[in-house]
């Protein structure tokens, strides 16, 4: 401790927080002898620090010092200095100490309002390097007077101490290259993937992080945001006077600026009626250029693609906001919620979910968590990582949960992540997002890599269209309307291809005229893997088992009077397809269609939901629809057959569609695909 005496000196603090947080004993370490010490620049390769090293600032003692607290895992911060520039003899005694030195104070609340602790790093560690200035031989210069070198807690490995935050910069080139990338519009994410590259850094290498970067872009900030927040909500609302079927809610807070703003366009709006049950909202990124929390409701249609619902731009990302924003978005959809959400592991997001969509099943999206494994496990693993990585998504595509579970204890062994708390966090949250435990809810396969990737690249266009905030519902708009042209170019280009059969089982032949291709290759493979099966009756179903193994399998519970099967894979639950298992036992009890309840409207080429015909004339609608289906399923057969009939049924069909879009569209009118039947 320090002694009464040492006490007494006139002490001035950087941080007033240290005030009463670290110990000095004076006598801890033995002031120097002048016939001992050595000049710092005759031993500029001593790697630790000596009592009587000197340095001709304090500066240059404690760039020292921070060079070797790098190497040792640990990060310095100025702690006190002792006496005053300009006052008797000046500053003579500096302190530099560890930067878990000392205890934060909690906060009092003031005016009742209640504060944020946030956990500190401080611990109260005694580690530090005292210099003092010394006037006597000549020249004024600084000698190292004492040095305690003794942690009480775990120094950090090279390859994680560079992630404190004193050793996190941004150059002055980097800062120039960033904010060129602002003003293209790209996200921080992909800054930091480019950045990267062309450092030749492997992912989480870069001396900063992206919460460096946001940090910099809002010093970069120019632009009036009030003037931009007018612009934005005038924009909105004269799209709202050309189009009547825009929708868009905003909040304003007390000093009537733009708090909050939602928006969703007509054809959003009815591709979420149809495709509404699966929704994954993304909240992971924000407008580079003014810094706003952006959210995007996305789904998937009946041919595999992305599909948009809507948007909303936050101040905060708060449970109150992202309340607001869950409302709004219900209210653009005439309070219908999904079946199911995918989000990112946001805390208030999930409680946000829970009060305002209560019966819809929340889950992580997995394409947002591995995105974070190369700053999360990267420098840990170091040449393990592609190994772990695919150990990682073994597991996550396992059936079972018991399976997983061992699994997961044999993976956190093998490569040694005991004590690494994102995997601790990523077990802890396992029934959130690990597909053992969520194959008894419909996702529309939206958490499979491939349709990851596919609705991530989706979500990236409208990232692109960042320029003038009052343009940028306009801009997604564009974004929108482009990927809806492509969708319907990528419709027509499947329904021309020729679908080959695999089994000739009359079951394939049947759904290859129901389903669209991208669905019927789904329910294919499976029919394909059901000829590997045998099934076995019981008393109360049936077993179904890989015929290769002798103990096992899946119970499938089938009703043919009532054409009602089921597998305790759930796949059916989970993907809206009939799993092998169930298609095996319909094989084997000679069916030959798979019963309607399973062919589901959502994953058919042509549909028409009864709930949405108009009651008056219904039967006359839907004779009329049916019969329109049958000459477009002929017309597609017809085609196939030759490049000539291809290319002249292309520009007719061109043609009549421009025509048919030119007629207004009256609430007689009825859609041609229909949502997923959910009651089974």
């Amino acid at each position: 401790m320090m002694s009464e005496d040492a006490g007494q000196m006139l002490v001035v603090y950087d941080d007033p927080s240290d005030q009463r947080s670290l110990s000095l004993d004076e006598t801890s370490s033995t002031e120097e002898s002048p016939d001992e010490t050595r000049l710092s620049l005759e031993t500029t390769n001593d790697a630790i620090p000596y009592i009587g090293q000197r340095f001709a600032t304090h500066d240059a003692a404690y760039e020292f010092y921070s060079e070797f607290a790098k190497r040792c895992g640990f990060s310095i911060r100025r702690h006190r200095t002792e006496g005053k520039d300009g006052v008797g003899k000046g500053l003579t005694r500096r302190y530099f100490v560890c930067h878990r030195a000392g205890n934060t104070p909690l906060k009092t609340s003031n005016d009742g309002k209640p504060q944020r602790n946030r956990k500190s790093s401080r611990c109260g560690c005694q580690a530090y390097l005292r210099i003092s200035k010394v006037t006597d031989l000549g020249p004024a210069e600084w000698r190292v007077t004492g040095f305690v070198n003794h942690h009480n807690h775990e120094l950090l490995e090279p390859n994680q101490v560079r992630f404190l935050p004193a050793y996190r910069t941004i150059s002055d080139t980097d800062k120039s290259r960033i904010l060129m990338f602002a003003k293209t519009g790209i996200s921080v994410q992909q800054m930091m993937r480019l950045m990267e590259l062309e450092k030749c850094v492997e992912p989480g290498y870069l001396p900063f992080t992206e919460k460096d970067v946001r940090n910099l872009l809002q010093s970069f900030r120019k632009l009036d945001q009030e003037d931009e927040s007018i612009d934005l909500l005038r924009m909105c609302k004269n799209i709202k006077e050309k189009d009547s079927n825009f929708k868009f809610e905003y909040t304003l807070d007390s000093n009537s600026r733009l708090e909050n703003i939602a928006w969703s366009y007509a054809s959003s709006v009815q591709s979420y009626d149809i495709f509404g049950d699966a929704v994954v909202f993304d909240t992971t990124h924000r407008l580079t250029a003014f810094d706003m929390p952006l959210g995007i409701w996305v789904g998937m249609n009946n041919y595999g693609m992305p599909c948009f619902f809507g948007c909303v731009l936050l101040r905060e990302e708060n449970l109150r906001s992202l309340s607001w924003a869950l409302k709004a978005f219900l209210g653009f959809m005439d309070g219908k919620a999904p079946q199911t959400i995918l989000t990112d592991q946001n805390m208030c997001l999930k409680e946000a979910i829970a009060i305002e969509m209560p019966t819809t099943k929340y889950a992580l999206c997995i394409w947002m968590i591995v995105a974070k494994f190369p700053s999360w496990f990267n420098a840990v693993l170091g040449e393990r990582y592609n190994e772990w990585k695919a150990e990682f998504y073994r597991l996550y595509n396992l059936e079972s949960i018991e399976d997983f579970e061992l699994g997961w204890r044999d993976m956190v062994d093998s490569f040694g992540l005991h004590t690494n708390r994102h995997i601790a966090n990523l077990f802890a949250l396992r029934s959130l997002w690990a597909l053992p435990y969520l194959g008894s809810h419909f996702f529309a396969g939206m958490t499979t890599t491939g349709h990851s990737k596919a609705i991530n690249a989706f979500i990236q266009r409208f990232l692109s269209a960042q320029t003038r905030l009052a343009h940028f519902v306009e801009q997604v708009a564009v974004a929108v309307d482009f990927k809806d042209q492509a969708a319907e170019q990528q419709t027509m280009q499947q329904n021309l291809q020729n679908i080959c059969l695999k089994t000739g089982a009359p079951m394939e032949s049947h759904a290859a005229s129901i389903l669209t291709p991208f669905a019927f290759s789904k329910l294919q493979e499976q029919l394909v893997l059901a000829a590997h099966y045998a099934s076995f009756q019981l008393d109360d179903g049936f077993l179904v088992r890989h015929h290769t193994k002798l103990e096992g399998g899946r119970k499938v519970y089938w009703v043919p009077r009532e054409g009602i099967i089921s597998c305790s894979c759930h796949q059916f639950e989970f993907s809206g397809i009939l799993c092998r298992h169930a298609l095996r036992v319909l094989s084997t009890g000679n069916c030959f269609q798979i019963p309607e309840r399973y062919l589901p409207l959502r994953w058919r080429r042509f549909c028409t939901s009864p709930a949405k015909l108009p009651h008056s004339s219904s039967t006359d609608h839907t004779e009329r629809i049916q019969l329109l289906q049958s000459m477009v399923s002929s017309l597609v057969a017809e085609s196939a057959k030759s490049k000539e009939r291809l290319d002249t049924a292309t520009e007719q069909v061109s043609i009549l569609l421009s025509r048919i879009r030119e007629q207004p569209v009256t609430s007689q009118g009825v859609r041609d695909i229909s949502p997923f039947h959910r009651n089974l």
